[in-house]
């Protein structure tokens, strides 16, 4: 079983408002509320403060925060977009009905759940301004996470969160990463994937989410349709039994008549059939044609194609029957 607890702030009765948080939050919960396939994913609890009649106040917030991390789970994820406020004795996330920074849920509070949760897997991810400082105790530049707690934060503890085009910049990415340009090629999404498409989307005078965790293996987050069949994938033990291994191919392989010089061999089903697959793998950086520009070429000077570093990876994975 998993459970979210997707938060999202924009009214604030006493401090500047926001407008694009609960955007952000319907964002995340819709996202992640159902697998690519439709199937259920996460039972998400959506809170949303937009205006005096549904205000989030800190006891409110507390408390489901608190209540989340208390269920003996698979995954209990809590998401957050709103104000945040740091200051010498540490971070805060702060409820609509704050008035100053420090009258915010205290960061230390959140991890302190998380990080005492019977949860098997406890995620916490923060759009909100300062929140790379959670997971530090106050004063220190090191993170105290329990076993099986991340920590994805928008921003480093120094910097703000930005928004564009009325939505955080860095939930944007999060979604965007979550509905599939974070998967790796058997459809998972895992917190480091997620991590790694937002990183490389920021550049170095932008603002750096920070990562934090103490996991022995990633859970995936979301499954998306992967780009390849994994029965095909497996299959690549098939073509490449060793590393190095370099498949030979010949005109036989390419199932096209064009091209062709006079008197060489027509194409064989078997080899064609074969042929595809290969170049499944090419167009996914799995394999590469050996001194020729294309895989075409290849097949029609009877050259050879051979393994990525990637596709090597993802040998080894279906040879120890990992996928």
């Amino acid at each position: 079983m998993r459970a979210a607890l997707i938060v999202g702030i924009d009214y604030y009765e006493e401090i500047s408002p926001l407008f694009g948080c609960v955007n952000d939050a319907y964002a995340v919960n819709a996202v992640l509320e159902r697998h690519d396939g439709g199937s259920l994913n996460f039972d998400c609890n959506l809170m949303t403060g937009t205006g005096k009649q549904n205000l989030i106040e800190k006891s409110e917030l507390k408390d489901s925060i608190e209540e989340l991390f208390k269920k003996e789970i698979d995954v209990a994820l809590f998401y957050f977009a709103g104000h945040g406020y740091i200051e010498s004795a540490g971070g805060y996330i702060l409820a609509g009905n704050s008035r100053r920074g420090d009258e915010g849920v205290s960061l230390s509070d959140i991890l302190y759940y998380a990080n005492n949760s019977p949860a098997k897997n406890k995620i916490i991810i923060l759009d909100s301004c300062h929140s790379g400082i959670a997971g530090n105790l106050p004063g220190e530049q090191t993170a105290t996470l329990s076993e099986g707690v991340t920590v994805l934060t928008a921003s480093a503890e120094d910097q703000y969160a930005s928004e564009q085009d009325g939505s955080g910049v860095f939930t944007t990415l999060l979604v965007d990463a979550l509905n599939g340009s974070a998967a790796n090629l058997t459809g998972d999404v895992t917190p480091g994937s997620i991590y790694a498409h937002i990183d490389q989307s920021l550049g170095a005078w932008e603002q750096r989410p920070i990562f934090k965790t103490n996991v022995r293996q990633f859970v995936s987050l979301r499954k998306v349709t992967p780009p390849i069949s994994t029965n095909i994938l497996r299959r690549i033990t098939e073509f490449f039994p060793d590393p190095g291994f370099e498949y030979q191919l010949d005109p036989t392989y390419e199932p096209e008549e064009k091209g062709r010089d006079k008197g060489m061999p027509n194409p064989i089903k078997e080899h064609t059939e074969i042929f595809s697959i290969l170049q499944q793998y090419n167009r996914l950086n799995l394999l590469f044609p050996v001194d020729a520009d294309h895989m075409w070429n290849a097949a029609m000077e009877s050259k050879s194609c051979k393994l990525t570093a990637l596709g090597e990876h993802y040998r080894r994975l279906a040879a120890k029957k990992r996928i």
